[in-house]
């Protein structure tokens, strides 16, 4: 397969202004084209049912139920799609005191996840716990900056995955927070970590250049952006030469859309975050051009409520 391109723009209202809602579809009709939509989530923090109707003005919002629902009918209407986590699923209803997150992980794999990667509040049952919930799922889970290889999970995550979807190659890796202050030692065990910034460099070198991924995604609970130095998505994007969009969490962050951060190169880099509790699925549409290297032709990004 040739390499394809795509170029970001800033959301849908450029798209249609520019080509009008009424061609919009010919123009993704093309065969030379090919749409594929990210569909994201975050801190869902154990919310299977939406918030209840005594929760003031976040009653009714969020929850895997609702969520579920808006992924399917969104998966009905796009030929290409993937659905992507990233972290902290665990922790903050009774759901997670009473099963410690196999119900989860479970839904999870009911609900059709590609790929996602691993909170700091995974490990709040423990990492013995944690390692034995994988067997309720079904897709990867994915952190690069985690040594594992001596604690339960050594062998259970992958420090990246590459899969095609309409002819498209995408990359896709994980980057999680310092646990060391934040998560208690006996909980993570053995877990190493390692420094973001110059693992997302040598990953996503490899996966663009050596693996010849068209798309390199970034699943990080690092944190939209701090005061400061702090490492973050933001900080990701600046120091980066080949990732594409990072999709974040730990901050609880509500974007309207997906914003776009400057790379070493002055490329832009799509960051994109849901906020918590699935109030919010992350949705980006990419549009891929085929035999036109560095070029490409849209990019958008829908913000779905729930």
């Amino acid at each position: 397969m040739k390499r394809r391109s795509f170029l970001k723009t800033t959301g849908i209202a450029t798209a249609y202004g520019l080509f009008g809602a009424a061609d919009w579809g010919s123009f993704l009709s093309k065969p030379e084209l090919t749409q594929l939509t990210l569909l994201h989530t975050n801190d869902l923090h154990s919310r299977i049912h939406p918030f209840p109707e005594d929760a003031g003005e976040r009653a009714g919002l969020g929850g895997f139920t609702r969520l579920s629902a808006v992924v399917d009918n969104i998966r009905s209407t796009v030929d290409h799609s993937l659905l992507l986590d990233c972290g902290d699923v665990l922790q903050g209803t009774p759901y997670f005191n009473l099963f410690e997150g196999k119900l989860e992980f479970q839904l999870m794999s009911k609900m059709g996840y590609d790929a996602g990667t691993i909170g700091n509040h995974e490990f709040d049952a423990g990492i013995e716990r944690l390692a034995k919930n994988f067997e309720y799922l079904n897709f990867p889970m994915i952190s690069s900056n985690y040594d594992f290889s001596n604690t339960p999970l050594s062998g259970k995550v992958l420090p990246y995955h590459t899969l095609n979807k309409g002819g498209i190659k995408v990359g896709i890796f994980g980057l999680g927070i310092e646990l060391f202050g934040l998560v208690p030692e006996q909980l993570f065990g053995n877990t190493v970590y390692k420094d973001p910034i110059p693992v997302s460099q040598e990953v996503s070198t490899f996966l663009k250049k050596e693996a010849n991924c068209d798309l390199v995604i970034c699943l990080s609970h690092l944190g939209y952006e701090y005061e400061g130095d702090k490492v973050s998505d933001h900080v990701i994007a600046s120091e980066s030469e080949n990732i594409d969009v990072i999709l974040g969490g730990h901050t609880h962050t509500f974007l309207e859309g997906a914003q776009t951060v400057a790379n070493k190169k002055g490329e832009a880099v799509l960051v994109n975050q849901a906020g918590r509790s699935g109030k919010m699925l992350g949705r980006i549409d990419l549009v891929f051009e085929k035999n036109r290297k560095g070029r490409c032709i849209s990019c958008v990004n829908i913000p779905i409520g729930s």
